[in-house]
């Protein structure tokens, strides 16, 4: 029989509505304000057993609090993801047809790009050869910024990215439509979009900048693990994330996005 949910799992969930994705140490600082504030028994290393206790009741309603890693900052992130479908068709509530195709193009692009970003000009190129309906250069910036405020891209300077929590919502769909892409990680095996490739032709596999940090640590001659050439890419330092003592809780006031919406009238009946 599934546990029910405690007051401590309620105020949890009620704050990753809100939030909709944070940082492994934020969620951590939630776990022990939620366990201290309800009572709860608290331990700092079962904050996996806490989320799957939520998770369990989430099933039925195909949501689920989903564990990652970014390939922005490096850090282990958790997400609200709805596990009920797995291409964009889950974005038609709130997105019209042609700014569905566009996603879907940028998304083309940055999986077709060395680094993993698409730039706003071939965005805009995109734009004006839509099948649906062309959008104009003001239609497609505010599409870029809807996208981006709703968390499934990231912008800086120009280029964009997949977010983290689109990545890790997406992945199967991702991996189901681009399997004919070199697009996963040799170390992780997850989807790698921004990462480091072998420049042996012959090989080409590609290994997110975080998992290079940990696999050539300590090692005063990289080579790469499938062809055993020269790593010829820079070894970032292994980063090491502030102590979570020091860290902050996630807003637990934050007005949810558009799509969590839906998502807050699903869990209402927990």
């Amino acid at each position: 029989m599934a546990r029910p949910l405690g007051e401590s799992h309620k105020r949890f969930l009620q704050t990753m509505m809100a939030n909709g994705i944070v940082d492994g140490d934020k969620a951590r600082v939630l776990h022990r304000l939620c366990c201290e504030t309800h009572g709860a028994q608290y331990a700092p290393d079962k904050l996996d057993e806490f989320v799957e206790v939520i998770n369990v009741q989430l099933q039925p309603m195909f949501m689920q609090i989903r564990k990652g890693m970014s390939e922005e900052d490096c850090l282990q992130h958790y997400a609200l993801v709805n596990t009920a479908e797995t291409d964009v068709t889950r974005m038609t509530t709130d997105y019209a047809d042609n700014e569905l195709e566009l996603f879907t193009k940028t998304m083309e692009l940055i999986v077709d790009s060395d680094n993993g970003t698409a730039s706003s000009t071939d965005i805009l190129n995109c734009a004006d050869s839509l099948q649906t309906k062309k959008l104009k250069k003001k239609e497609t910036e505010h599409v870029l910024n809807r996208l981006v405020q709703d968390k499934w891209l990231n912008e800086k300077q120009g280029e964009y990215s997949l977010s983290t929590r689109c990545i890790m919502e997406m992945e199967p769909y991702i991996r189901r439509i681009y399997q004919d892409r070199n697009i996963v990680c040799h170390i992780c095996h997850n989807v790698a979009l921004q990462c480091q490739l072998c420049e042996n032709s012959t090989c080409g596999i590609k290994i997110h900048t975080h998992c290079v940090a940990r696999y050539f640590k300590g090692r005063t001659e990289p080579r790469c693990p499938s062809c055993e050439e020269f790593w010829p890419h820079e070894i970032p330092e292994v980063y090491r994330p502030p102590s979570s003592q020091s860290q902050s809780a996630p807003k637990e006031n934050t007005a949810p996005t558009h799509r969590s919406t839906a998502q807050t009238r699903k869990t209402r009946r927990l």
